[in-house]
């Protein structure tokens, strides 16, 4: 697991993961520049999905993107904790892995997944995401190198003591 503040469109991996609204039809923060960055044929793909339920994904191509696959995923949107947001969080990480898995991915690029507009808790997030994925890659060899990009300092600096507390139970 490795850690980057930067832009999840220009990552060199095989799989990114798009931080979906329901919709899958494109929206703001990662999802819409994800859209952006890939090219309105992403769009015309994720017409034919029929959405995606929140903690559940769906894979695209990648088009425009130097990732092949786009795993659209839909984050829960937070509502204090109380209404099931951690295991839907958890599953988001939990079926974005397999569908990577089913797709031959090696390397994919996770972006902080509801922590945008959406207002998970960050370090919250971060412990889900860290867990989540140490348990997947544990018990599945298939994934060589998970990416998690953080749009800022503050993100960032989360992942890295979600990391740090992973490493010390």
């Amino acid at each position: 697991m490795h850690l980057i503040i930067g832009d999840i469109t220009t990552l060199p991996v095989d799989a990114i993961v798009n931080a979906a609204n329901t919709t899958l039809l494109g929206g703001g923060g990662v999802d819409g520049a994800i859209h952006r960055a890939a090219g309105p044929e992403l769009l015309e793909e994720c017409k034919q999905l029929n959405g995606c339920s929140t903690g559940q994904a769906k894979i695209t191509k990648g088009y425009r993107l130097q990732a092949k696959y786009v795993i659209h995923t839909v984050g829960p949107v937070w509502r204090g904790g109380g209404k099931g947001e951690p295991k839907l969080l958890a599953s988001c990480y939990d079926t974005s892995l397999k569908l990577a898995v089913e797709h031959g991915v090696k390397t994919i690029a996770f972006p902080a997944i509801s922590c945008g507009v959406y207002g998970y808790p960050v370090s919250q997030a971060a412990m889900i995401a860290v867990k989540e994925t140490a348990n997947f890659l544990e018990l599945n060899e298939a994934i060589e190198k998970v990416h998690f990009v953080c749009f800022d300092e503050t993100v960032y600096e989360a992942y890295e003591r979600a990391i740090d507390s992973l490493n010390h139970e």
